[in-house]
């Protein structure tokens, strides 16, 4: 079944509770995933030649400082991390895919959750309120930010195979519902370069993107295109650098809701997730349209 909200800011009136607005939103969807939880959020930008990426490592006791002391010392660069649980931001002046190789040869045990100069990617398995809690998603700011809420029908239960999924550089999805060619694609784009941490049809659908963004498409043409390649119902929204997207498929079976105000936009799978909202009630809400691209980019 599973739950996705994303909130999007059109200004900077709320960037200072954006954690604050969003929380009550994700706990909302708890009846449609009480597995596990998580949550893309955009901001505290690092400068065009840093890299942010969000790593995590099963034990709370690892040792970041050391890492990335390491990492520093051996790349012969500046560094610098925040932990946040089990879970570290690692800001980095080099390229990702430096960033990247020097953790698979020195670190296998540390898993990148997220890579880019914006997103942090938090998520974990349990109530959507504990990992809320755990992460202190109420005291976060930003832009913007996408989250889900999983029951898991078709895979186990593991943080690995929470939302969201990001196989590019500041994107992510978060889904609901099922790819029927999932597998087949994903031995299509593993071809083309796209690595996968999961069976996850819903990693596939944002390796998909990934692929047809590194391929020159805009946001609205991997989209196009996602609907001509990808088979099943789904329901996306998007997290970039710059905004969010949703998208249904033609169907359209999975229920979705936005809500548009002078200061921000609102996606949710029920309205109730978006009733704590403040000025909810002078919104423009409506049910996106089959098959129809609805995209906000700050650019």
């Amino acid at each position: 079944m599973c739950g996705i909200v994303g909130l999007y800011l059109k200004n900077d009136k709320y960037e200072s509770k954006l954690g604050e607005l969003f929380e009550p939103m994700l706990i909302a969807m708890t009846d449609r995933g009480p597995d596990s939880a998580g949550f893309a959020i955009y901001g505290d930008d690092v400068a065009e030649d840093w890299v942010k990426l969000t790593l995590r490592h099963p034990s709370d006791a690892f040792n970041w400082a050391t890492f990335t002391d390491q990492l520093a010392t051996a790349l012969g660069c500046e560094a610098d991390w925040m932990q946040n649980a089990n879970v570290a931001v690692l800001k980095v002046k080099a390229s990702e895919s430096t960033v990247r190789d020097w953790i698979a040869s020195n670190a296998e045990d540390v898993l990148v959750l997220s890579a880019g100069q914006s997103i942090e990617i938090l998520k974990e398995v349990g109530l959507p309120e504990n990992i809320a809690s755990k992460f202190n998603l109420s005291g976060m700011k930003g832009s913007h930010i996408i989250g889900h809420t999983r029951m898991a029908t078709e895979s186990a239960v593991t943080m690995e195979g929470s939302h969201p999924f990001s196989t590019g550089s500041d994107l992510c999805l978060v889904h609901n519902g099922s790819l029927s060619n999932h597998n087949r694609l994903r031995d299509k784009l593993k071809r083309e370069g796209i690595t996968f941490e999961t069976e996850n049809d819903s990693e596939v659908a944002a390796g998909y993107l990934t692929w047809r963004l590194n391929n020159g498409d805009t946001l609205q043409g991997a989209l196009e295109n996602a609907l001509k390649d990808l088979d099943g119902f789904f329901t996306f929204t998007i997290g970039t650098k710059d905004g969010f997207a949703v998208m249904r498929d033609p169907i359209a079976c999975k229920p979705a809701v936005l809500a548009e105000t002078e200061d921000y936009v609102a996606m949710a799978s029920e309205y109730q997730a978006l009733a704590s909202l403040p000025g909810i009630e002078n919104a423009k809400v409506w049910e996106p349209e089959p098959a129809t691209f609805y995209i906000w980019e700050r650019k």
